[in-house]
């Protein structure tokens, strides 16, 4: 029994979970005239309500009829959120705070649409991108392992031991700060776009089988490099790389956006911890 209550419990927490993320997607029923289907204590939910919570429902299970299971559960919200208004819970200060958090996030997200609208990424933008990435593709991948740690110092004395003899792969094990260390600083393949710049170029130098000769520097701290393997390899095709740069080109519309939005406002950080150094 008590298993059983615990459950209902949890389902209607889920329940309520979904409730707030439908004010994500509540504008959807402002475009056309919704049909009340049900009343609670004077308040109305509409068909648009009901579809919006349902197809967010389908994704938890498709048993049953849906829209039903969704009207039920939204009957089950709209009691406890008009007793939480009854007793004052609107007005607690932490409530009201979380209010103010979901309502920046609705208009964040129908600022972000709206942007986007009218700023949209055309095919003929995605290909325009896609030439130029195939135009710098190098058509080479590497195979490399490498120790990170956080001095020159460090570096240098492990060049030292390699040059003396040492595995790389033990090396890397026993002093790499990086997550690939417990795998003997394997990194598997990939293309020098892929990694920063300082490690990319020091790699593009390199033989197989070579280990830098110095460390290399970069925002992580200071690499030893092995380079095990080269290989030659196609670029990928449009359709392969076509969810990739939407996002690429969705992000630059963003910071965009943002940009001109920070160069016409007027921000004072108050807390002296947060002020960036000059």
């Amino acid at each position: 029994m008590k298993s059983r209550t615990l459950k209902r419990i949890a389902l209607l927490t889920g329940s309520m979970l979904l409730a707030a993320s439908l004010h994500l997607t509540a504008a959807e029923a402002d475009k056309h005239e919704s049909k009340v289907v049900a009343v609670v204590n004077g308040q109305p939910i509409t068909q648009e309500m009901v579809d919006i919570f349902a197809s967010k429902m389908k994704t938890r299970s498709g048993k049953g009829d849906v829209q039903a299971q969704a009207l039920d559960e939204l009957i089950k919200i709209t009691l406890i959120t008009q007793d939480a208004e009854k007793k004052g819970l609107d007005k607690d200060p932490s409530v009201q705070r979380q209010l103010d958090w979901y309502r920046r996030s609705v208009l964040f997200n129908a600022g972000l649409r709206d942007y986007l609208k009218k700023h949209p990424i055309t095919q003929a933008d995605i290909k325009k991108r896609y030439e130029e990435k195939v135009k710098h593709f190098d058509g080479t991948e590497y195979k490399a392992r490498h120790i990170l740690v956080k001095t020159e110092d460090e570096a240098k004395k492990l060049i030292g031991e390699l040059k003396k003899g040492a595995d790389f792969a033990e090396l890397a094990k026993k002093h790499s700060t990086g997550p690939t260390g417990k795998n003997g600083g394997d990194l598997g393949w990939f293309s020098a776009s892929q990694m920063v710049e300082p490690f990319a170029d020091a790699v593009r130098k390199m033989k197989k089988g070579e280990i830098s000769d110095k460390p290399v520097k970069t925002q992580f701290g200071w690499h030893v490099i092995k380079l095990e393997d080269t290989r030659k390899v196609d670029p990928p095709s449009l359709e392969e790389m076509e969810r990739k740069i939407r996002a690429e080109l969705q992000n630059e519309r963003i910071k965009a956006y943002l940009d001109e939005l920070g160069k016409q406002a007027k921000i004072e950080i108050k807390d002296s911890r947060f002020k960036k150094k000059q």
